[in-house]
């Protein structure tokens, strides 16, 4: 058993040699491929377009507490209908990543102002795009190289740039080969991470410069923040809207009601007849119905007003957006090891495999 032991160590300790040896018979062969990757993994890090994330963290909250007027007494009165059950839907966290990608959220996206350097006045995203931004050394050899199929598709296709999406009278909307452009660089310059265990939104924006990255970012917050709450706000929004109509409407009926009484009295001050009773009975009667909707519409604007305000969602911001100081791309030193490890792994699998083929020809 111990003979065994020893065998097998003996074994093991030839076999590493003999590796060692390929390694170092290989060694120019592993040295070049190191070289070579060294070489690219340096041109890549040193021709890589800058780039600056900036970067807010925020809690999205409810502050609705299911508060909603029951107007089935003003209903009877006033002889209408409102459904205002409590509003509480609310878009899920879950979902914000699908909102900053939708086409009506890019659409105002790429509207957003930015300050660039060397231009004095700010710009849109989009005109920084198709004007003035470079794609660099690496963003011409990528078109060129990997996107050569879609360059050659799009120029048989013709140029197809309107200024704006459009949108038809059925509701569809038509975007041109630029606006697609602009959309895909958007995808992966804005994104949102959703921690549902802690219950934190992280939203991030990148640009090549430091303050058009926070300029994005800040912009995206803000439409994403007005999307949530009109989502939310809007059913309570559209019955203040209702009830504000029909105070109008009821004002205008008791302001008439009010009139018509008192021109009655003014003309049959001293007129004593069943008739002309019961006539100012009736007009009065009119008169206090129309003051009684009149008066509890008005209560019921206050109401809703603040039932509004309930159910606007409410955005606690735990980390604001900051001008990035530090680019986050490219980390030169990391591509530079990463390619340097792919030359020592290639090369010494090129060895290995020579080596191994090598003995298999003489068996």
């Amino acid at each position: 058993m111990v003979e065994e032991q020893h065998q097998i160590r003996e074994e093991d300790e030839i076999d590493l040699i003999a590796l060692v040896q390929t390694f170092w018979a290989g060694r120019r062969t592993i040295f070049k491929f190191v070289l070579i990757f060294g070489l690219i993994g340096l041109f890549i890090a040193i021709f890589s377009p800058k780039e600056y994330t900036a970067s807010t963290v925020m809690v999205p909250s409810s502050s609705s507490k299911g508060a909603g007027g029951n107007l089935g007494g003003l209903a009877a009165m006033a002889g209408f209908d409102l459904n205002v059950g409590g509003s509480t839907e609310l878009i899920p966290p879950s979902l914000y990543p699908k909102i900053i990608q939708s086409i009506p959220f890019k659409k105002e996206l790429i509207k957003t102002p930015l300050k660039v350097s060397d231009v004095e006045e700010q710009i849109t995203f989009s005109k920084y795009y198709t004007e003035i931004h470079s794609p660099g050394a690496l963003g011409w050899l990528k078109k060129y190289t990997i996107g050569l199929p879609g360059v050659i598709i799009n120029g048989i296709r013709g140029d197809n740039n309107s200024a704006v999406i459009e949108q038809d009278s059925a509701g569809l909307i038509y975007l041109s080969q630029e606006e697609q452009s602009l959309h895909k660089i958007l995808k992966n310059a804005v994104t949102i991470e959703v921690n549902d265990k802690e219950g934190f939104v992280k939203l991030e924006a990148r640009m090549p410069e430091a303050v058009p990255a926070a300029q994005l970012a800040t912009r995206a917050q803000q439409l994403l923040q007005n999307y949530i709450i009109d989502f939310k706000s809007k059913k309570a929004i559209d019955e203040l809207n209702f009830i504000e109509k029909r105070y109008e409407d009821k004002e205008k009926e008791f302001r008439k009601a009010a009139l018509n009484l008192a021109r009655f009295q003014d003309q049959n001050k001293n007129v004593i007849s069943a008739q002309a009773a019961t006539t100012e009975k009736r007009l009065q009667s009119d008169y206090n119905l129309a003051y009684g909707v009149y008066s509890e519409l008005a209560k019921q604007i206050e109401q809703q007003k603040i039932k509004v305000k309930e159910n606007t969602p409410v955005f606690t911001i735990i980390e604001p957006v900051s001008v990035p100081v530090e680019k986050s791309k490219p980390r030169k030193l990391l591509i530079l090891a990463i390619w340097l490890f792919l030359g020592i792994v290639v090369g010494i699998g090129l060895v290995v495999g020579k080596s191994f083929y090598s003995k298999l020809e003489k068996r």
